[in-house]
């Protein structure tokens, strides 16, 4: 049982993951492999190349909900009982923020669209801020003035045999897997999915190696006019070394440059 969640269900409070959301995914990752035992490279971020097709909005940030889609297969559509209304029923159950992360059975191929501008305004409806689907999107003015984020694979013109498989599972999009009520946090560079257990730290941690690398290796990058290379040089491994020595201070470990 989860003994961290704060009184609307959450882990993280609103107003700590309205600060989360100030920072680009990159930076959120500088500061979540200080704090973290996973793997840094096997269990954080996408594996395959996605694409964010509202970098304008910024970063987003949400618990995830799932659910798996295939466009292609007619039978999906045709039964009996409509499974939009007890998915809807799921979505709507889930405190928000929200990301839908979308599994299309069909990829590579893309058949059809998940996504459009009904969608985009049912989801944001009920809580949600964005999606993550590693298919389609199509709609896209229209999902923008809905305000509903989405990372994709490409666009698509129509939407196939559009129903819901099933949802509330473990998906797996962009080569990452991704369970029910896992925080996501997400821009244009692409996602993470965070740790239940590295999420209270995560934010300091963030915030700690961005003045960390700018009070270092920025700074003395940015006053290296009219110096010598040499100088330049000895500057900088003075500043990685100071940089090195804060992160370990704080966290007990040698830190890597962002770069």
């Amino acid at each position: 049982m989860n003994t961290n969640k704060n009184r609307s269900g959450l882990r993280l409070s609103h107003a700590q993951l309205l600060a989360l959301k100030r920072w680009n995914t990159p930076t959120i990752y500088n500061g979540w492999e200080q704090i973290t035992s996973h793997d840094i490279v096997k269990d954080a971020f996408n594996i395959e190349e996605t694409r964010d097709f509202m970098p304008h909005m910024g970063p987003m940030v949400g618990y995830a909900i799932t659910v798996v889609f295939e466009p292609s297969n007619p039978v999906h559509a045709q039964k009996e009982i409509d499974p939009w209304d007890e998915y809807q029923e799921y979505v709507a159950s889930v405190p928000g923020p929200k990301i839908v992360v979308v599994q299309d059975l069909d990829k590579p191929r893309v058949i059809g669209s998940f996504w459009g501008e009904v969608n985009a305004n049912i989801h944001k409806a009920l809580g949600c801020v964005g999606t993550i689907v590693d298919g389609a999107i199509r709609d896209l003015d229209e999902m923008n003035n809905a305000g509903f984020k989405a990372l994709a694979r490409r666009l698509c013109v129509g939407h196939g045999y559009g129903a819901p498989v099933r949802w509330n599972c473990e998906v797996e999009v962009f080569g990452r897997a991704i369970l029910p009520g896992q925080l996501i946090h997400a821009d244009k560079h692409g996602f993470m999915v965070i740790p239940e257990e590295d999420e209270p730290r995560l934010l300091e941690a963030a915030i700690f190696m961005d003045n960390n690398e700018c009070n270092t290796l920025i700074s003395t990058a940015r006053n290296s006019s009219g110096k010598s290379k040499e100088q330049i040089v000895a500057d900088l491994k003075k500043a990685g070394e100071e940089f090195g020595a804060a992160v370990k201070e704080k966290f007990g470990r040698k830190g890597e440059w962002s770069k």
